[in-house]
């Protein structure tokens, strides 16, 4: 269980932030979203598939961009052969 002590001096505010941030940390919002509601096998398999999908994807595209920038500038501000 996650708890903060108040310390003398100390704002409600503050201390209410650090509670959430070692919710955070402690993963129980995620938790708490995760067990809303009951998914069913099968709809948790496509929900991780669409999901490993999508990062490959993002994967992919953040690697292409960072190659076609390298390639064949010439430093001469990218107008190509003439």
């Amino acid at each position: 269980m996650n708890g903060v002590e108040v310390r003398d001096g100390e704002a409600i505010e503050k201390a209410l932030r650090r509670f959430s941030k070692t919710c955070e940390r402690a993963g129980i919002l995620s938790d708490l979203k995760k067990f809303r509601h009951y998914e069913k096998p099968s709809e948790e398999k496509k929900r991780k598939t669409n999901s490993a999908k999508r990062k490959r994807m993002r994967d992919e595209k953040r690697l292409t961009t960072r190659g076609s920038s390298q390639r064949g500038r010439g430093g001469r501000g990218g107008r190509g052969r003439r």
